[in-house]
């Protein structure tokens, strides 16, 4: 036979003794040859250029509407051939009556030079004699085998389908890796994003990401393939290739390599995680933001104190008065240090209040009980408290429990939650001190103790001069906190 020969195949396919139609992407039949016209009982004005469930109408809710509507999806999806091994699919006969009709058909796609499926050629086969013979082989179950197997198929193809929906909408970036080589066999659109959008399945990551070899992650994939054990990274910075680019870029990434096992073996290892690059980026620059005003309010309490130290000197008795407040200021000082330690973020209420306590006191807070549960607090919170604590330890020193040699503080505390607040009762009590009496004028301290606090929601502060030691009871009902 000539070699050169042209051959027509459109010729061939129309000569066939074989059902063939072809429908674009929108389900549209645009060909058909004799056979099918002939198994159909149609005539080629009647369909050419109808949807097929136009030509062909059926219950959209049917098994067979279903079922036809999803192999052509699978095959535009996919670009690959699909199968309907029996399908059964009533048609009209040329009195208008529907018959039952059975069939089997193969969708093959046709693909343009962009690799783009433009059409579908579907071969159907009219088995309905055959399947009509079904009581004769009941024995065989040839019929009630190809049906399960099909409908086995079809819910495992739409359950893959769902699978791979979620994986390439997965909010962090997941990959598996297979082999000892680390070959990519699947990776998500947020994998992808992340290493610039390179081709990499069906390649190692040695190959498809060269620059990771020098960085240990090779390595680390090859500790949990031998040792079984997953990996953990946390804020880990990767330098990888950004796309269109040969430069590297610096990312930070929290991740997890899971060994998944399988008959005893790791078959595969499972990479998910998420890049938080801006959030550390915007963590790094909240501390920066935060050691600049750490230092400018250390450099503001040294031009007070600077300008206290002149103006007390004039006054009567001012050394006294200057000792107090520069007292003041450093418990302010110690507050905020507590803080900036903390980035200001909300501070722990036992951390504070031994905090505020021990910048007073020194070594003497071995003669305080301190107890409560922990909660945070905001930092205007934090401050005004360790403020009052200050007056109260100060005074504990000069004239209360801390006086004398066998004094005793306990400060303790309990919360109780409300809705949307939550309500903080605080005691303090001495003991073993000087015999208490009620002062004959309140003073700053008394009065910054009773509304050092007043700033923080509904509070009550309460000093009783007991004369077996000064007792302060004060509840705070912060909005918004919670234990």
């Amino acid at each position: 036979m000539n070699a050169d020969l042209p051959i027509d195949f459109a010729a061939l396919l129309a000569k066939s003794p074989n059902p063939y139609v072809l429908i674009d992407r929108d389900l549209t039949i645009v060909w058909m040859n004799d056979a099918y016209l002939a198994a159909t009982g149609r005539r080629r004005e009647d369909i050419l250029g109808q949807g097929m469930f136009q030509a062909f109408p059926s219950d959209p809710a049917s098994e067979s509407h279903r079922s036809l509507e999803s192999s052509f999806s699978r095959v535009l999806r996919t670009g690959e051939v699909d199968e309907l091994a029996l399908i059964r699919y009533d048609i009209a006969n040329p009195s208008g009556e529907m018959d039952t009709r059975f069939w089997s058909a193969t969708h093959t796609p046709v693909h343009d030079d962009a690799g783009t499926v433009r059409y579908i050629l579907q071969h159907t086969v009219d088995v309905t004699e055959l399947h009509g013979l079904r009581r004769l082989r009941d024995e065989a179950g040839v019929f009630e085998r190809a049906g399960a197997i099909q409908a086995r198929n079809l819910d495992l193809a739409e359950e893959r389908d769902r699978f791979r929906a979620y994986f390439e909408q997965a909010p962090g970036f997941v990959a598996v890796l297979a082999g000892s080589r680390h070959v990519f066999l699947m990776a998500n659109a947020a994998y992808h994003r992340l290493v610039g959008g390179r081709e990499i399945i069906g390649k190692s990551v040695l190959d498809a990401l060269p620059e990771v070899a020098d960085q240990g992650f090779v390595g680390i994939l090859d500790k949990v393939r031998a040792e079984r054990k997953t990996y953990l990274g946390e804020r880990a910075e990767v330098l990888l290739r950004t796309e269109g680019s040969e430069e590297l870029s610096s990312r930070f990434l929290n991740f997890a390599y899971q060994p998944i096992m399988g008959n005893g073996q790791v078959e595969a290892i499972l990479v998910q995680g998420h890049d938080v690059t801006e959030e550390v980026a915007a963590e790094e620059a909240q501390k920066l933001l935060i050691n600049e005003l750490n230092h400018r309010v250390k450099n503001t309490l040294a031009i007070v104190q600077g300008l206290a130290a002149q103006s007390f000197r004039k006054l009567e008795n001012g050394n006294e008065a200057l000792h107090a407040f520069d007292a003041r200021l450093k418990a302010l000082a110690a507050a905020h240090s507590l803080l900036t330690e903390r980035n200001w973020e909300p501070a722990q209420l036992a951390d504070t209040v031994r905090s505020a306590v021990e910048a007073t006191v020194g070594t003497d807070i071995s003669r305080f009980t301190l107890s409560g549960p922990d909660m945070t607090l905001t930092p205007q919170t934090g401050v005004s408290l360790a403020m009052v604590l200050h007056e109260l330890s100060t005074n504990a020193i000069k004239y209360g429990a801390l006086s004398v040699d066998d004094g005793q503080v306990t400060v303790d505390w309990t919360t109780e939650a409300e809705q949307d607040a939550c309500v903080l009762t605080i005691d303090w009590r001495e003991s073993g001190g000087p015999r208490v009496a009620q002062p004959t004028r309140r003073g700053f301290g008394t009065r910054l103790i009773e509304r050092g606090l007043s700033a923080e929601g509904e509070n009550k502060v309460t000093l009783d001069f007991h004369p077996d030691g000064l007792q302060c009871h004060f509840v705070m009902r912060i909005e918004g906190r919670s234990r």
